[in-house]
């Protein structure tokens, strides 16, 4: 049985979405044509939507519906801390923890050699300007402490040193609530390295 070109396109569609492949996505969107075309025409008008209205922030590089995010156009903010990350997912969660009160940088992405994502790949010019403003005094790397995520931190941190700012790295450890005997070797070692007095 040969798949309606506009549900295969819509099946392919969905294969975009990262972690969902082709049985997945096939699931998805027989349930969208199935059993909810209500959920099926709110998910194309929110896409379009969001397609027309978003761009990033002049600033910080974030996803925002006008020239400056929120974060951006706070002036209770510190203009002098700046906190680099990958995604705005990543900014997300950091605000969520009430304890950083700088401003951000979103990469919207990280080195990756592998898969062919280098330094023009990802905002690094952008940011380079935005931390030589002037106002500027620490950069505080915050991507993932994945291979990429170190390498990234690594370039950066080289790049904005040559530039005279100061460059500080988020800690790695132990997790709040975390039991010893769970966490995993790596972890409980950069744990111990990075102890500090109490």
């Amino acid at each position: 049985m040969s798949t309606p070109p506009s549900l295969h396109a819509l099946i392919s569609a969905l294969k975009t979405l990262p972690g969902i492949g082709p049985k997945s996505a096939q699931r998805m969107a027989f349930y969208l044509m199935q059993r909810d075309q209500k959920g099926a025409a709110d998910l194309a008008t929110a896409l379009n939507n969001a397609l027309g209205k978003l761009k990033h922030c002049s600033l910080c590089n974030t996803f925002a519906e006008v020239d400056l995010c929120d974060i951006c156009s706070d002036d209770k903010r510190q203009h002098n801390l700046l906190c680099v990350v990958e995604m705005p997912t990543d900014l997300m969660m950091l605000e969520q923890t009430l304890a950083f009160h700088g401003r951000y940088f979103v990469l919207m992405g990280r080195l990756s050699p592998l898969d062919g994502i280098g330094p023009s790949d990802i905002a690094l010019q952008r940011l380079l300007e935005r931390a030589s403003d002037g106002i500027v005094e620490e950069v505080i790397l915050a991507t993932n402490f994945t291979t990429e995520g170190e390498a990234t931190a690594h370039y950066l941190a080289e790049m904005l040193r040559a530039r005279g700012l100061k460059v500080s790295r988020i800690a790695r450890g132990m997790p709040v609530g975390g039991e010893l005997e769970h966490v995993d070797a790596g972890t409980l070692a950069q744990a111990m390295l990075e102890r500090r007095s109490v």
